[in-house]
């Protein structure tokens, strides 16, 4: 018996393409089934979440998850990586250098278990694919998903994955943490405020007005509220359009 989307807790976004909302901090991870390889987008906060998220997956997906895109370095958006061991993972170039221990006093910091946090990085996966400008990547009888390096914006690194329309589906843009829908978009220190709204600009290139354009937390959103978060953080960080 086929299991459904909805029954594992996730929503479809268009053919072969869906994401669930985890809980705790509200970030989204996205799967993108192909008739060879399924990739995962994101991995969420720690092992044991990673774990839940390759098991729903690979139900999903019908076969194994064996590409693992890595949105930014934040611990909400990667601790969870170590779970897909014979993966391959890909990030923005850069995203491989942020520091583990840097890692794990956010993770602490923002309310995550010292002994979780501890367990994802003593056995943190660094990406094996530093992603630089575009990278296309095949999954199978006639799927191809772009990964594109979008950044700087919300950190240094910043990751998009576009996957084409298809009959019936519209082009869907995972778009990690430069758009967010259930709260304001959240500046740290590793945030880059000037180009950021270049990255959304970029974002839109990729996607066009028709996509749906998936938050690193909150609901799917279309082209005109990414245009909308644009506006209002070019007003916020003082950036001329």
């Amino acid at each position: 018996m086929t299991v459904t989307w909805e029954e594992l807790g996730w929503e479809r976004v268009a053919t072969g393409v869906g994401r669930c909302r985890l809980p705790g901090w509200d970030c989204t991870a996205g799967l993108v089934v192909g008739e060879e390889r399924a990739l995962l987008v994101d991995a969420g906060s720690s092992l044991a979440e990673g774990a839940r998220l390759r098991a729903r997956a690979e139900e999903l997906a019908g076969h194994r998850v064996t590409d693992l895109a890595l949105t930014h370095p934040h611990f909400d958006h990667a601790l969870g990586a170590a779970a897909f061991a014979g993966a391959e993972v890909y990030a923005a170039v850069g995203a491989e250098t942020v520091a583990a221990d840097e890692l794990r006093a956010d993770a602490v910091r923002c309310g995550l278990d010292e002994a979780a946090a501890a367990e994802a990085v003593d056995i943190l996966v660094r990406p094996r694919h530093p992603v630089c400008g575009e990278w296309t990547l095949d999954l199978g009888g006639g799927r191809q998903v772009l990964l594109a390096n979008v950044g700087p914006g919300h950190t240094a690194h910043d990751l998009a994955v576009l996957v084409p329309a298809g009959p019936g589906s519209p082009e869907v843009v995972f778009c990690g943490d430069l758009v967010e829908e259930s709260g304001e978009p959240q500046a740290g220190p590793d945030a880059v405020p000037s180009r950021w709204p270049a990255a959304l600009d970029r974002l839109l290139d990729l996607g066009g007005e028709d996509a749906l354009y998936v938050p690193g937390h909150g609901a799917v959103v279309d082209a005109a509220f990414v245009r909308a978060q644009r506006d209002a953080l070019a007003a916020r960080f003082g950036v001329s359009p």
